[in-house]
């Protein structure tokens, strides 16, 4: 475990956050994601967060990163749900604002996201796929305890291929 992460807690998304989406619209945020996004799409992204917060089917979660205990929002994390290799998972991803990078905070996150994930008993697997060439969120797989299944070939944004690896946590081991 990593004595040196930052203690954080998840919030749900909500109306409040939109000026924390622009701000995680950064380019060298978004690198490894296509770019930044127009404020239109960054409009509907803001949009599809809250509605994936209100729904209670399984769906997935948003959350907003607060760090402790300055009480600061630095980014977000979620999970959703996502086929993949014809299974059903839920998939996560997370950004952390430049000036709080390299603390824990991620890592911290990302364990935390887990725990509602596994509460919904819904899927035994959630997976992150990092860019090959990202190492910081690799990292943060890493020493979240998912096991590296390779690399592979993705899209995102949509018509944009991506190197990925293949990162999954089994939700139902202790």
């Amino acid at each position: 475990m990593d004595t040196h992460a930052s203690p954080i807690r998840l919030e749900s998304w909500s109306e409040g956050d939109f000026n924390l989406l622009r701000a995680m619209n950064a380019p060298e945020l978004m690198e490894h994601l296509g770019g930044p996004e127009t404020e239109e799409a960054l409009a509907e992204r803001h949009q599809r967060y809250m509605r994936l917060s209100a729904d209670r089917t399984s769906a997935g979660l948003m959350f907003r990163i607060v760090l402790l205990p300055e009480e600061v929002a630095v980014g977000s994390i979620g999970y959703w749900k996502q086929t993949w290799d014809g299974e059903p998972v839920y998939e996560t991803g997370w950004t952390v604002l430049p000036g709080f990078q390299g603390r824990g905070v991620a890592t911290a996150a990302t364990r935390a996201v887990a725990e509602p994930a596994r509460a919904e008993l819904t899927y035994r697997f959630l997976h992150a796929f990092p860019s090959t060439d990202n190492g910081a969120s690799n990292a943060v797989c890493r020493k979240a305890g998912f096991e590296l299944l390779g690399e592979r070939a993705f899209e995102y944004p949509p018509g944009r291929p991506l190197r990925c690896n293949d990162w999954r946590l089994d939700l139902e081991a202790p």
